[in-house]
């Protein structure tokens, strides 16, 4: 074993400090939190619904999204055009505002007087107080996680091997179906993990589009305000608890698909080649 240079070990004696700093506050709320009031928190209806309404708001709004954020981060990724870097420059400004003032404007942008409001009231949808509203708010605060991740994905696709297809006849679609997703879906999937779990935990936006029905982190918040943190404790623990184990699901199954996807594509896109 390679004894460890001085340089080396003050960064190791940094790296403690910051993993100590992460984990210190997470480690304290889950030693105060008694298991027996965890597991009355579990049977509370209020804290299941709130919970299972945040896991697919997030879920719907990640997917429902993504529709149109994967190919409008390959055009990105590969087209110059005018005004390119105020493009990505408003695409990250959701990261940057304060949540609350996103919040303040998705209100103005989905209430009956406006267009998006109007048009939902016509199948008889209201988005204020309702999950739609909440998909809206969660969607708008974590989307540029996942333009930013496929973005980085498409860029590292080498543009020869597209350039390759197209000259053997392979359409645009085909190329982008067949080597540019397959091969960019690792940072893709790690995009739509990010989206899905920033929306999880978003509050801000959220509070103020819909405080009813309540996502988890709302609930957290009202529970803390009206009987302090003894109350407002096991809640965050549950909801840290099913949030990780969920976040862990989709990272393994995104792993075992990544796999299996880069596999096929590989076979299909050497069979075209030799056709």
């Amino acid at each position: 074993m390679k004894k460890l240079q001085p340089l080396q070990l003050v960064f190791l004696f940094l790296g403690g400090v910051i993993l100590l700093f992460i984990i210190s506050p997470l480690a304290g709320m889950f030693l105060k939190t008694a298991p027996q009031s965890l597991f009355e928190t579990a049977k509370e209806t209020e804290v299941r619904t709130s919970i299972w309404l945040t896991i697919w708001t997030s879920m719907l709004g990640t997917l429902i999204f993504a529709i149109a954020a994967i190919p409008f981060s390959y055009l990105l990724a590969r087209k110059n055009f005018p005004l390119k870097k105020l493009v990505t420059g408003i695409i990250d400004l959701p990261v940057v505002i304060p949540h609350s003032a996103a919040g303040i404007a998705i209100l103005g942008f989905v209430t009956r007087d406006s267009a998006l409001g109007k048009l939902g009231s016509l199948v008889g949808l209201n988005f204020v107080g309702n999950p739609a509203g909440i998909i809206v708010a969660m969607a708008f605060v974590s989307l540029p996680y996942l333009i930013n991740s496929a973005h980085d994905g498409f860029l590292g696709v080498p543009e020869r091997l597209e350039k390759a297809a197209l000259t053997l006849g392979a359409s645009p679609a085909r190329v982008f179906f067949t080597i540019s997703l397959p091969l960019a879906w690792r940072n893709i999937i790690s995009g739509v993990i990010l989206m899905f779990a920033r929306g999880m935990s978003e509050f801000g936006a959220v509070i103020v589009v819909a405080y009813h029905p309540m996502v988890a982190p709302v609930l957290i918040y009202e529970r803390f305000g009206s009987f302090g943190l003894k109350y407002a404790r096991p809640v965050s623990v549950l909801f840290i608890l099913i949030s990780l184990t969920v976040f862990i699901l989709l990272r393994l199954l995104a792993k075992d698909r990544t796999l299996l996807t880069f596999s096929q594509k590989n076979k299909n896109r050497k069979n075209s080649m030799k056709h």
